[in-house]
């Protein structure tokens, strides 16, 4: 017996996309597999790597566990989505990881950048400790903490007077 589909909007990097998914489908999968949105990356696929993160009205959300059928409505934020949509242009937090080298292997990047940029956009000016916090969900295999907490603070310098 085949499961229903259902009819779904859902709102992607300021992008409507009517879909047709299986109650079943996680944001995540529809993310990469009916979207090509591959930034959003799956590591453990049980929620405990943070690999996964996307901005959901701004919040970090571990996209393996949630129902994708679940936010119509809602505006849901890939890494693909911070770059400057005119220009092209990295996001602060995004450029401080690649000046800095933030990154190894890659996959802990969008999910810790997206976390990131929550936390930036609710306190413009943490201290090493709060990034640490905001942090603790996303975990780096390659244990390239210190460089990553170093990139965001960074960030938030450069964000000083721009707007996010």
């Amino acid at each position: 017996m085949e499961e229903e589909r259902v009819s779904v909007l859902l709102t992607v990097n300021r992008e409507a996309h009517h879909l047709q998914l299986l109650p079943r489908e996680t944001l995540a999968d529809v993310l990469r597999n009916r979207l090509g949105l591959i930034g959003t990356k799956l590591m453990c696929d049980h929620g405990e790597c943070g690999s996964c993160t996307v901005l959901v009205d701004g919040k970090p959300m571990l996209s393996c566990l949630a129902l994708a059928v679940e936010f119509e409505g809602k505006e849901i934020v890939t890494i693909e989505g911070l770059s400057d949509p005119v220009t092209g242009d990295l996001h602060p937090i995004q450029k401080a990881f690649v000046d800095l080298s933030g990154m190894q292997c890659g996959m802990c990047t969008p999910g810790t950048i997206l976390t990131a940029k929550a936390l930036l956009d609710r306190n413009p000016r943490p201290s090493e400790d709060d990034v640490r916090e905001a942090l603790a969900g996303n975990i780096c295999r390659c244990g390239n903490y210190k460089r990553i907490t170093e990139c965001v603070l960074a960030a938030a310098d450069m964000m000083k007077g721009t707007s996010k």
